[in-house]
C-alpha cells in the first residue's frame, strides 16, 4: 500500500524556518521531520511513499535525489567525477516526488497523484505531525469496516489549563490537564481509490467538502488513537519534539507501550501556551 504525503503547504505559523525552507524539512533531532513520519510507517513494513510537493519543492526533491548518497559510502574520481557507491543503509524505501503545484489545496494535491496511486487502496498523512499510531491495527480497522476512508482521531495536546465554573465562581483550576474527550483530525488516513472521486478541484481541502461529503454518505471512520501525536504547527511544537527527539526511543517510535506517553504527559514548561 502506498503512503502518500502531503508536503507543499507553506508552513507561515513557522516563519522563522519555513522562511528558507519547506515546513517537512525543518529538523527534529538532527533530521528532517518528514523523514520521522516515514520511520513510523517503516516499522510496520511500509516503504513505498509519494512525497506531494509544492512551496520550496525543489529543496525536497534535492534532499530524496541525495539521501541515498548520504546513507551511504562511496568513492568519487576527482578528474572525471566517476562514482562507485559502497551500500551500507538497509532501506528499502522507494520514494516518488511530485509537484503538486504551489498554491493547491491538500484534496487537489492528491487529486492531482491519481496516475501514480492508481487503482488500490493507499494511506495518506501530513509531513508535520507524528504519533505512535499502530498503522499495522489502523490498516486492518479500514479493512474490517468495509467504507471508504478512515481517519485517525487523536486528542489535542493539553496546551492550556482549564476552569470548572458554576456560575461566576470557580470550582476547579486545573494547569493543562486534559480532562474532557476532544477528538481531531490527526491525519494518518487510509483510503479506498473511491475517495478519489471526491476530489474536484486544486483549490479544494481535503478537510473541508471532500471529507464532509464521505461523512454524510457514511463512509468515514474513525480509528481512535489513545498514545502519543504531536504537531509540529510553532516554533514551540518543534522545540518540544526537539527534546522528544533525543531521548534514545522518541515517544513516537514507542509502539509496544502506545498507551502509556500522552500529551498530559510532557513536562509543562516544554508545551507551548
Amino acid at each position: 500500500m502506498k503512503v502518500v504525503l502531503l508536503a507543499g503547504g507553506m508552513g507561515s505559523r513557522l516563519a522563522e524556518e519555513t522562511i528558507r525552507i519547506p515546513k517537512p524539512m525543518v529538523e527534529v533531532a538532527g533530521r528532517p521531520i518528514i523523514l520521522h513520519v516515514m520511520d513510523i510507517y517503516h516499522s510496520f513494513g511500509f516503504s513505498e511513499f509519494i512525497v506531494a510537493c509544492g512551496y520550496k519543492g525543489m529543496l525536497i526533491k534535492k534532499f530524496f535525489h541525495d539521501l541515498h548518497l548520504m546513507n551511504n559510502d562511496f568513492t568519487v574520481g576527482i578528474g572525471d567525477g566517476e562514482m562507485c557507491l559502497s551500500p551500507t543503509c538497509k532501506l528499502n524505501w522507494r520514494v516518488s516526488v511530485v509537484d503538486t503545484g504551489l498554491s493547491t489545496m491538500t484534496g487537489g494535491r492528491i487529486r492531482r497523484l491519481r496516475d501514480w496511486i492508481g487503482d488500490e487502496p493507499f494511506m495518506v498523512t501530513y509531513s508535520d505531525g507524528v504519533g505512535n499510531v499502530d498503522i499495522g491495527k489502523l490498516v486492518a480497522f479500514h479493512k474490517a469496516h468495509g467504507k471508504l476512508a478512515t481517519v485517525t482521531a487523536v486528542q489535542p495536546p493539553a496546551r492550556f489549563g482549564n476552569l470548572e465554573l458554576a456560575g461566576d465562581k470557580v470550582t476547579d483550576f486545573t494547569e493543562k490537564v486534559q480532562r474532557h474527550e476532544t477528538w481531531i483530525n490527526g491525519g494518518f488516513f487510509v483510503f479506498e481509490p473511491a475517495v478519489l472521486d471526491y476530489l474536484t478541484g486544486d483549490d479544494e481541502p481535503l478537510e473541508k467538502e471532500p471529507l464532509t461529503q464521505i461523512a454524510r454518505d457514511g463512509e468515514l471512520m474513525a480509528f481512535r488513537h489513545h498514545g502519543f501525536w504531536h504537531p509540529m504547527d510553532t516554533i514551540r511544537d518543534r522545540d518540544l519534539l526537539e527534546n522528544l527527539g533525543a531521548r534514545v526511543l522518541p515517544p513516537w517510535m514507542d509502539f509496544e507501550n502506545g498507551k502509556a506517553i500522552t500529551s498530559t504527559d510532557i513536562p509543562a514548561e516544554l508545551i507551548s501556551a
